[in-house]
């Protein structure tokens, strides 16, 4: 594999990762934001993102020369001295206004590279942007002797330098084959599947299977509220589904329901494209509004736990949040399930207090207006009358929940991520309660 010149616009986690597993593979790469107080961490080694391995990455990278950071994208084209080679765009492309990607810092990007481009180089849309930006892309740049391909990431958050490194599958999209090509050759150290297809398609296939996933967690956390009903226990049902290689293990988890940057604004774009084609996609509206009820479900779970009622007063009630981010790993907090939760306990007239093990006590953020941040996870649970588990860190199985029971002034725990065992609660004194779990005589619930 031959070792290419390669910029990345933006450190946020795709373009951060994107850049430092580049250098990891042997690349030379120049990582670009207009942050410029990240930048100077960032050339300090110093990353602010929680993602297991991502700090060493970055470290290694530095430290062999084939890793820098500099401000300005039009700056890290230019500090390629023999011409570079590859531009990723890894810029936000946040749901704007009726569910459409607004790609304003795409189109920004482009207006500030344009003349810096040398003749022959490739852009790659990394970012996941709706079905035919990569034409609008070379449209924009005006530039017909530089390609444009498209390259959707496939990383989830806590595990993105592990999926980047190992990959189920690489999708290349250009009308130039070419192009696509080249882009695909940076991956063949890592000897993954890689489909060639044209722009449209590889941008399809990224919303495509995150409305897949969206799907699936909104059919399970269904089909965990039909357990509730019918006396069932959703660990069995998903144990007995799990086995069927056509449907697996992953994604069969209930829980308080799917966020994150990711899915939520992934699904309303899948939405807006096929409304896009005049075609009414049922099943995807569907498991978006599924979605929406489990958060109000998830309410009422607390409520009745609280109350003995699911129209019963949550006015002045205590309640402590353990987990904030939108899953464990990640002290990511944009669309957390979590927060949309606490939201709507506010309304209902809760006081709220929060533990996170990755959100200081200090944090200030909008989303966490209204929630008594605790530094100490006992301190949290002190004096309120319910503790509700919305995110699957897996220190809180270990906690002393005999001494939590003492500390609190009612001893009902919802947990809506089934993390804890519901025997070690009962022993502990504390009523438990999952989600499509079947309820045992100590531990009897909705």
């Amino acid at each position: 594999m031959f070792a290419r010149r390669i910029a990345v616009v933006g450190t946020g986690y795709v373009g951060l990762t994107t850049g430092a597993c580049l250098a990891s593979l042997g690349h030379h790469v120049i990582c670009a934001d207009v942050d410029e107080e990240k930048i100077r961490r960032l050339r300090d080694g110093t990353v602010d993102i929680l993602e297991p391995g991502l700090s060493d990455l970055v470290a290694e990278g530095l430290a062999a020369g084939r890793l820098s950071f500099t401000v300005g994208a039009a700056v890290a084209v230019a500090q390629h001295t023999a011409g570079v080679e590859v531009v990723f765009l890894c810029v936000p492309t946040p749901m704007g206004v009726g569910g459409v990607a607004d790609l304003r810092a795409v189109e920004a990007v482009l207006d500030e590279v344009r003349d810096a481009l040398p003749a022959g180089c490739v852009i790659v849309n990394k970012s996941t942007v709706p079905v035919g930006t990569a034409i609008r892309t070379a449209e924009l740049l005006g530039r017909p002797d530089v390609a444009v391909t498209s390259n959707p990431e496939f990383l989830r958050e806590g595990t993105a330098v592990r999926d980047f490194l190992n990959p189920d599958r690489i999708v290349v999209g250009s009308s130039a084959q070419d192009a696509a090509e080249r882009v695909a050759a940076l991956y063949s150290k890592l000897g993954a599947p890689t489909v060639l297809t044209d722009s449209a398609s590889a941008e399809l296939v990224k919303y495509a299977a995150n409305g897949f996933l969206a799907m699936k967690l909104s059919y399970v956390n269904a089909v965990a509220e039909l357990c509730e009903r019918l006396g069932a226990d959703i660990l069995d049902v998903t144990e007995g589904m799990s086995y069927d290689r056509r449907i697996g293990r992953e994604f069969l988890d209930p829980g308080p329901g799917w966020g994150g940057s990711c899915l939520p604004k992934d699904t309303q774009a899948l939405l807006q494209v096929a409304d896009a084609a005049d075609f009414e996609f049922r099943l995807m509206r569907a498991s978006i509004d599924t979605n929406t009820r489990q958060r109000q479900r998830m309410v009422d779970k607390i409520r009745l736990a609280i109350t003995g009622s699911r129209t019963g007063s949550l006015n002045r009630t205590r309640v402590a949040l353990l987990g904030l981010t939108f899953k464990a790993g990640t002290n990511d907090l944009r669309d957390s399930p979590a927060l949309m939760i606490a939201a709507l306990l506010r309304q209902a007239g809760a006081e709220l207090v929060g533990y996170d093990p990755a959100i200081p006590a200090s944090t200030s953020h909008p989303d966490l207006v209204g929630i008594e941040l605790a530094a100490d996870v006992y301190a949290a649970l002190s004096e309120v009358d319910a503790a509700v588990v919305l995110t699957e860190w897996p220190e809180f199985r270990t906690l002393d929940w005999s001494r939590i029971a003492g500390l609190m002034r009612a001893p009902s725990v919802i947990d809506t991520r089934n993390l804890l065992d519901a025997d070690v609660m009962a022993r502990a004194g504390l009523t438990w309660t999952g989600v499509g779990r079947r309820q045992s005589a100590d531990n009897a619930s909705c």
